[in-house]
């Protein structure tokens, strides 16, 4: 438990270090299009204050997963790392939707304007940091397994594109191909979305209670081996923030006393937690008998 709560906090750096990275890109942003006439960089300055309150919902919801259980949430908190990624999900649609939005609309009125070249490097530079940020947070969300981390690194990567698509928008303008600007945006928020429904589908199958049922019956299969297991009758699985938690009944020998059958759960639960890293499995233990003729 302890070790769960230290990755949360470690986490917590990930989510601090896209709140500085969005705070200072988005004020740059605002400030060079309003001085370099770029409608994209604009826009793009106001996803990142946008952005702003996906990570401040992630660093939220890392925190409220380290508060101990107590006597309503008896496994403690860690689903609200959870409920974070559903709501960094929900704004980045939003984004996406909003960025598919104005450049469709852009394109149809051929409202185009040639910005200053700085804008073309700004929306370079700050690619080239979200890119940075992250491959450190998808790398973070990866160590210490945080679902919320890696809706915010996917948020990261999201970003870091479409700055790429401001840059190219803005280097076709300089060339006359005022048109693509608005077209690379329309394809970018196309890739936002796509992001926001992975993270969606992944945090409500968390929520639901759904598991990998490959991983399910690989297990169920190496605990059949086992000495004195004469069959699993069930096993299940769930996601609780960054633990997997496993509820699995066995059938063992009915003239085992209580010792050699808790030494027979002690034996999985210690290959679940070397072999993939699960610490929490109820065991449950039901008396083998043949089937009668």
């Amino acid at each position: 438990m302890n070790n769960h709560n230290e990755n949360l906090k470690t986490g917590e750096k990930g989510a601090w270090l896209s709140i500085i990275a969005y705070i200072f890109l988005a004020v740059l942003k605002l400030y060079i299009a309003s001085i370099g006439n770029s409608d994209g960089l604009h826009a793009d300055g106001l996803n990142n204050f946008t952005d702003i309150i996906a990570s401040i919902a992630v660093l939220v919801g890392l925190k409220i997963s380290r508060k101990p259980a107590d006597s309503v949430h008896r496994y403690g908190h860690y689903r609200a790392e959870s409920i974070a990624s559903l709501f960094a999900a929900f704004i980045m649609m939003l984004i996406g939707i909003q960025v598919i939005f104005n450049a469709s609309q852009s394109l149809y009125l051929s409202n185009y304007m040639q910005p200053d070249m700085l804008t073309a490097w700004v929306a370079l530079f700050a690619s080239v940091i979200m890119l940075g940020v992250y491959r450190y947070n998808l790398n973070l969300s990866r160590k210490i397994q945080s679902s919320a981390l890696y809706a915010a690194a996917m948020d990261n990567r999201s970003d870091a594109f479409v700055s790429i698509g401001v840059f190219v928008g803005i280097i076709g303008a300089q060339f006359g191909l005022f048109w693509l600007d608005p077209a690379v945006a329309i394809l970018v928020g196309l890739i936002i979305c796509k992001t926001a429904w992975d993270i969606f589908k992944d945090s409500t199958i968390t929520l639901t209670d759904g598991f990998d049922y490959k991983k399910l019956d690989q297990m169920k299969e190496a605990i059949s081996t086992f000495d004195n297991v004469k069959d699993v009758a069930d096993i299940k699985g769930r996601i609780h923030g960054n633990q997997e938690l496993l509820d699995i009944t066995i059938l063992v020998d009915s003239t085992l006393n209580v010792a050699d059958s808790h030494a027979i759960t002690e034996h999985i639960e210690d290959y679940l937690y070397k072999e993939y890293g699960i610490s929490h499995a109820l065991i449950h233990i039901e008396p083998y008998e043949k089937d009668k003729e």
